[in-house]
Formats: C-alpha cells, structure tokens, sequence
C-alpha cells in the first residue's frame, strides 16, 4: 500500500499542474530549489515551499508558478534576444517592460491570477527595501519603470510596499514619456517585436540607448565582401589562452571559409560609434538620470552583438549531475582540501578574527550604561562628584555586506587552478558565513567548443548577418546562490572538478551577468571578486570578429562597473597579468598562493570605508 502524500508533496503537484494548465505547455519539467524562480528551456523552478506553509506563502508560491507559466506562454526568448542589449540599465528594462507585457497577456484571459502575481511582487518588493529608499537609485529604475508602466498597461494598482518606489520614480517618468509612448507600448502588446521595437524608443528616450536601431549595424555590412580568417586572430587567440584548447573531433564544426572582420572594419565601427554618440545628444536634451558614458563612449560597448541566446543558459550544480556523482566530486575536492588543512585552518582564523575585531574595533564612553570602565575608577574614587563611567563597543557597519566570487571555468584553469580555485571559494565561503557576511558563488564557460549549436544555426542561415558578434553559446553556473548556506550547498562546489566542465570563456557577459545579480540585492555593501586567468577567448567569435573584439567588451564592462557603480571590484589574476583591465587586481604565478591572496584582498576590503552608491 502506498503511502499517503504529504501536505507539501501535494502542494508541489498541485501547484506544478495549474502551471502547466496556464503556460499551456504540458511537457515543462518544474523542480523544487533554494534559487530564485527561473525558466530554462523547458525547465521551471520555484522555491522549496516550507514543511508548514501559512495562506500567505500559498500565494506567493501560486504567484511565481503564475509568472513563469505566463512567461512559457507568451514569451519567445529568441526574439528578446535580437534586442542586442548590453548596458545592464537597457538590459534591465527590457526585461521588466517584457515581464509586464506577459502578464497583461495573462490577465486578460485570467483576471484570476492577479492578486497571487500582487502577492510575490509585493513580498519581492519588501525584500529589496523598495518601501525604504530615500532616493531614486540606478539600481531601481528598472522596478520604478515596470510599476509605472504596469499600471498604464494592465490597469492593476503597485502593492502597497512598491508604493514608494513608484512615487519616486513617477514625476521623472511622466516627464519623459508622454502618453502618446504610454500608448504605442499598449497597442503592441500583442506583437512582441513590435513591443520590443516600442522599447527600444523608450530607452532612447530615457537616455539609456542611442537613436540607432540595432539592426542598422548588420545592414550596412550586408553587401560587404567577406574575408578570409586571419593569422592575427588565431594567434591572438593561443597567445591569450594557450591551454583553452577544444577536443580535435571539435573541429567539425567549423568550415574552411569563416571570416573574420579585419582591422579597418573595426576602424570604421569605432569613427562610427563617435558619430552616432554625438548625434544622439540631439534627440533629447533633458540630461540623463545617471552617468552613462564612459570617455564619450556608451557603456557596454555599443558595436558588441550576440547573435543568438536561445541555446545560453544559467544552471545549478544539479542540472549538471546527479547527486552521486556531485558527492564524488565532492569526495575529490576534500581529498585535496586534506594536505593543506593546516595552512586552510590559519588562514581562515585569521580572516575571522581580522573581521570579527573591525566588526566591534571601536568604543563609546562616558555612558550611562553599559560596561563598567575600570580605567576611570580613579577618577571616580579621588572626584567623588564624578558617577561611575560605563562604555559599549560600536559595532562596524559591514554585516550588511554580499561577497560575490566569479570564477573562470576555462580550460586554460584545468588542473591546478581550478582545484585550488574550488577550495578556497569553499573556505571563503564558510569563513564569511560565521562573521554574518553573505557569500555568492558564481562560475562561467560556454556550452561547447567552437561555438556549439549557436554556430550550427549562423552556418545554417548562409553565414547571415556577416558579422554575427559573440558566436558561442554560454553556459553561467550558480555554485552557491547568496542566501543559500554553505552546507547546503557544498556538495555542488565540487562541480568545478568535473572532465569536460571547463571550456571557454566570454569574461564581458559573465561580468555583467554577475553584476546584475549584485545590484538586486537588498544588501548596502556589494563586493564582486573575480578569479581568471588571461584574456577572453572564444574561437568561434573571434573568427568572424576582430580580434580584440571580446576584450575591448570586457573593458567596457569593467569600466562601467568601476565608473558608476556602488558594487566594489577586485580580481586575481593567476598566471596572467590582469591589471592591465581592472584598476585593483593582484596577478599571481603560481596558484597554489590563491587562498593567502584571497584572504589577504577580503580582509583588505573589510578595513575600507565602503564606497557610497553611485
């Protein structure tokens, strides 16, 4: 006889099912994790409901279910994809203003699930302090926008802890976007090209993109000749990244024709990105809401495309492995943590106690109460007109911190690297969480060598357009997300030993990628510390691209995130020099000095005053 389903296991059924009733797709696989909720293919998570879940938690469950089901159902992420956005504020909005045109789409043929979909907005926004904010910050214009947005479209009132957020966004927004534009993006919610299209002119009008539409760089490059593929960009490629090398049964892949764009193309995109630069400060002459140029050129480069991110994906350890192998795995990583458990454990506790003495490193006196200040006991005792004196340790600000640690899963880290890399984010990660400070994990590669599936389909489509731009399909791993602990998820840092985990690498969009998700977090302090070990390579890009096409990304994106941004960056480089891209970098020769240097460079950035917001 079996035995009868529990109250949560009946949930998770229930719950999977209205699921897949509203996305219309019944083959769509829904698991159960401690990530945020997400869409990957035909793959849907949502959180772990609690054993005992109240009326409140019921519907937000309900609620994400209903925005991922509508997101299956009416969202195409090719077509999102051709937006060719790179800024994060662009990338951002856009994907606001398309989660709002999805759920207009649902709530007109079911007005029933708007107040669970009210509900998880509303938790998500007292979660990230929306009802707090003094200020408009950059970090919150993507939410200011979809709220605003979001009562013009479907009708439906902010919750009440977005409220603020709203108005503080609404005077700035109403002034620049009149209702004309209001009404253009409602006629187009049907259409989802034609709502992208709309976008793009809002971003325009917001300062965020220039007047160009994207699609205008590939046409005027239709006609020209193609040519042949260069000694420059293959050598270019092995100098940078001498070990990335693929499996030569790889090498089917590619043809004998592939191009690559030579210097003077580059020279004549660059002279026209200044042109363009300059002839969008006519469009609209209300100055921008924050900094969004770097040196006269537009943040996240803007001559950097992606021909397609439908085969891209963000995974966890498990989509990866079953958990036998991922406790093998593991097995392996403690193996080698074993020798070094001696230089580990000094190097932890004196990380610990350095931040735990900055946490509480200052005292108040003359208190009423508190600790009794032996040190004025004399004065006491020869000035009986003085009261006993009390004091109290001032405790440091920094609890209120999120580390997060992006690590190259090239194949150039193989061995050595990548090994010493998974132990001491596992020692990091452990060290932080007793001193109360938030660790996030986050690795990046690529799905294939030599551009995989993403290249298959460009050589399919005739080579079109000629200058595709990032070729390859990536693959960004979440080790361990920020609010998940480390023994939870321990096992899956063994995932970076793995044969055949570690490709290649697109170092600009994992940047960025990792940016994104620091800025959403409600957490004052932001520390993104990357680990690499040279410049970015991917051979099927660069064969169709100058070769510094994807390093001059990675700068953009680095410059931006350094210019602007409230998230402190730092990197290690190993074996590469590094500093030649990030302000403050160490370069190490040898890996086995990553964990003292990771220690080191954390407890360093524990003595600073925090950088204010940008």
């Amino acid at each position: 006889m079996a035995e009868p389903e529990s109250p949560s296991d009946e949930l998770k059924r229930i719950t999977a099912a209205a699921l897949r009733a509203v996305a219309e797709v019944p083959a769509v696989e829904v698991h159960y994790s401690h990530e945020s909720p997400s869409v990957q293919g035909m793959n849907a998570y949502l959180p772990t409901p609690p054993r005992h879940i109240n009326p409140d938690e019921r519907r937000r469950l309900r609620g994400a279910a209903d925005l991922l089901a509508i997101k299956l159902r009416y969202h195409n992420p090719e077509l999102h994809g051709r937006s060719r956005l790179v800024a994060p504020a662009s990338v951002a909005v856009a994907n606001a203003l398309e989660e709002v045109r999805c759920e207009a789409l649902g709530l007109a043929t079911m007005p029933g699930i708007a107040p669970n979909i009210s509900a998880v907005l509303g938790e998500q926004s007292h979660r990230r302090g929306f009802d707090r904010l003094p200020e408009r910050t950059e970090e919150s214009l993507s939410d200011g926008l979809r709220y605003f947005i979001r009562e013009a479209v479907t009708g439906v009132a902010t919750p009440d802890s977005g409220q603020a957020l709203l108005k503080l966004w609404q005077p700035w927004l109403s002034e620049r976007l009149p209702a004309a534009t209001l009404s253009a993006l409602v006629g187009a919610i049907a259409d989802q090209e034609q709502f992208g299209q709309q976008v793009r002119k809002i971003l325009v009008q917001l300062n965020l993109e220039s007047v160009e539409e994207p699609s205008q760089f590939d046409n005027q490059n239709q006609g020209e000749e193609e040519s042949s593929e260069t000694d420059e960009t293959e050598s270019s490629a092995q100098d940078s990244n001498a070990e990335d090398e693929p499996p030569a049964e790889s090498d089917e892949n590619y043809e004998d024709s592939d191009e690559v764009a030579d210097s003077d193309d580059s020279e004549d995109s660059e002279s026209e990105d200044s042109e363009d630069q300059a002839d969008s400060s006519e469009v609209d002459e209300a100055p921008p809401p924050f900094d969004l140029s770097l040196d006269g050129v537009p943040a996240g480069a803007k001559d950097y495309h992606i021909y397609t991110t439908e085969f891209d994906e963000v995974v966890i350890p498990t989509d990866m492995a079953d958990l036998e192998e991922l406790e093998r795995l593991r097995k392996l990583l403690d193996d080698q943590l074993k020798p070094m458990q001696s230089v580990i454990s000094r190097l932890a506790n004196r990380l610990q106690r350095r931040l735990l003495a900055h946490q509480q490193r200052s005292w108040e006196f003359d208190l009423e109460e508190g600790l009794l200040d032996s040190a004025r006991l004399t004065r006491v005792i020869t000035q009986p007109g003085y009261a006993l004196s009390y004091k109290r340790e001032k405790e440091m600000e920094f609890r209120d911190t999120v580390v997060t640690l992006l690590i190259d899963n090239s194949g150039s880290m193989r061995g050595k690297p990548i090994s010493i890399a998974a132990m001491s984010a596992d020692i990091l990660a452990r060290t932080l969480e007793r001193c109360a400070v938030k660790v996030e994990i986050l690795g990046f590669t690529t799905r294939a060598w030599k551009g995989g599936k993403a290249r298959e389909k460009w050589l399919a489509a005739n080579k079109q357009p000629s200058n595709p731009g990032r070729l390859n399909e990536l693959r960004h791993i979440v080790y361990k997300s920020a609010d998940a602990p480390w023994r939870r998820a321990k096992v899956g840092l063994g995932l970076m030993l793995r044969e055949g985990l570690l490709k290649e690498n697109i170092d600009g969009e994992a940047l960025l990628w990792a940016y994104d998700r620091l800025v959403h977090r409600p957490e004052n302090r932001k520390i993104l510390l990357v680990i690499s070990d040279g410049a970015p390579v991917d051979d099927s890009t660069l064969s169709v691209n100058p070769s510094s096409y994807l390093e001059r990304h990675l700068r953009d994106s680095i410059a931006m995130i350094q210019k602007r941004s409230a998230v402190e960056l730092l990197a290690i480089g190993i074996g590469h020099d590094v500093t030649r891209y990030y302000q403050r970098a160490v370069t190490l020769s040898d890996a086995e000095q990553l964990g003292g240097a990771l220690m080191a460079n954390i407890a360093e950035l524990f003595e600073e005053e925090p950088r204010g917001r940008g």
